[in-house]
Order: structure tokens, then C-alpha cells, then sequence
């Protein structure tokens, strides 16, 4: 058994605190030769699956607690070999207005 402080270079917290449990992440290409075996370990993970992978997922799948996988994901994002997904921007119309819009063009077909 290996301690979870042991597993994050004694960090406590998240390179990136906008990084939470629900936070999608999807493998990027860049090379894991260097990484150590529980970064490898989160990045095969995510390499596996197409559309992203939720941290809580992956802290479920490797049976890891979730603080810990949140600073290994930090870590293989801050060095690029983890990404997440662009986030639908702040500007974007209301659902309503989207519903009123979809209404008007079913109605003109």
C-alpha cells in the first residue's frame, strides 16, 4: 500500500483548481515515457476512451481516493498529456430562445 502523499510528490492540492471530480479529460498525444506509473496508469485510462473520462471515474477505476487523482490529472494536464474539453462559452442563447427557434422551423417545413 502505498500512502497518497507518496503518489503526489507530498502535494496536498490540485495544480488547477478549476479541475473538479465531474471535470471531463481527454488524452492528448504527447509522449508518457517519462511519467511515473500512476500517471501512466490515469493517462492509459483516458486513452481508452473516446469523449473524455470523468476524474471521479478514473479515481473509481483504479481505486485511488479522488484528491489524489485530482493532482495526477493536474499534473499530466499541466505537462500535456491530459486536456479537457472547451466549455460552451458564457454567451451562449438561453434554451428557451433555442426551443422558440427549433418551434419556428418545424412550423415552416
Amino acid at each position: 500500500m502505498v500512502r497518497p502523499f507518496v503518489r503526489t510528490g507530498g502535494r496536498l492540492r490540485p495544480s488547477r483548481p478549476e479541475v473538479r471530480l465531474e471535470s471531463l479529460v481527454l488524452a492528448a498525444t504527447a509522449p508518457a515515457d517519462t511519467l511515473m506509473l500512476d500517471h501512466r496508469r490515469v493517462l492509459a485510462l483516458a486513452q481508452g476512451v473516446r469523449g473524455g473520462l470523468a476524474v471521479a471515474d478514473i479515481a473509481a477505476v483504479l481505486e485511488l481516493p479522488p484528491s489524489t487523482v485530482l493532482i495526477l490529472v493536474c499534473d499530466l494536464m499541466d505537462s500535456g498529456h491530459l486536456s479537457s474539453p472547451i466549455n460552451a462559452r458564457e454567451d451562449q442563447p438561453e434554451i428557451d430562445t433555442l426551443r422558440e427557434v427549433l418551434r419556428g422551423l418545424r412550423t415552416k417545413v
